[in-house]
């Protein structure tokens, strides 16, 4: 018996992913191309443990940021370059995993390597973690570039969720080729419907979010 390749493409669709909420869709079903790797989604994060509410490394999104985002990976592709999304919508709960985290002020196993200069009890203050996220949103993203042929991610500067003035998008003190890199994420962005924020070069949001302000709970999976 043949079967057509949408056909095979459903079931596929089906047996992998799960049932999502209206207006939510999965970036690897509307972009194919695209890299995931959800940082909460294991232990090499800042709290060092698998984040509450990620069941499986796939990037979750409003289908409007979808749309966008599509935009700037067709565009990136023209130069043998493509999108790598660290995290994109987050359940609450992993949200309020983070505030019970932020409270034992002595858990600091990842400070080295995530927030060395950064009291753990300045992070809500500093802007680092807050008790809402937009990413709960559905509309905003943590991403970077990748080089397509090697699947290597393009040296920013700093690395993912770095929480320090490195991580800021108007941090001077870079090599040539990290504010090249960093400048061609900022612009593809900004020219293709997203807003950045000013302390993580990796964080954007959809202008004009379907769902602003409202805090969605469903697992990643």
């Amino acid at each position: 018996m043949r079967f057509t390749f949408s056909f095979l493409l459903t079931l596929y669709t089906m047996v992998s992913f799960a049932q999502l909420p209206e207006g939510f869709v999965y970036a690897k079903i509307e972009i194919p191309s695209i890299h995931v790797d959800l940082q909460y989604c294991g232990d090499n994060n800042f709290v060092g443990e698998t984040i509450d509410g990620y069941n499986a490394n796939v990037a979750i999104m409003t289908k409007q940021t979808a749309v966008a985002l599509k935009k700037v990976q067709t565009e990136l592709v023209k130069q043998n370059l493509g999108i790598k999304i660290y995290d994109a919508y987050r359940p609450q709960r992993a949200v309020n995993h983070f505030i019970r985290w932020a409270k034992v002020v002595n858990d600091t196993l990842m400070k080295q390597q995530f927030y060395p200069k950064v009291n753990k009890r300045n992070l809500f203050k500093s802007g680092y973690i807050a008790s809402k996220s937009r990413h709960s949103s559905g509309s905003t993203l943590d991403i970077t570039i990748v080089d397509l042929k090697t699947g290597e991610a393009l040296d920013m500067g700093s690395p993912f969720d770095f929480f320090g003035s490195e991580s800021w998008v108007e941090n001077k003190n870079l090599t040539k080729e990290q504010s090249k890199n960093r400048q061609k994420l900022q612009t593809v962005m900004l020219t293709n419907s997203f807003r950045n924020y000013p302390k993580e070069w990796w964080h954007f949001t959809l202008r004009g979010e379907p769902y602003r302000n409202q805090y969605f709970d469903f697992l990643v999976e």
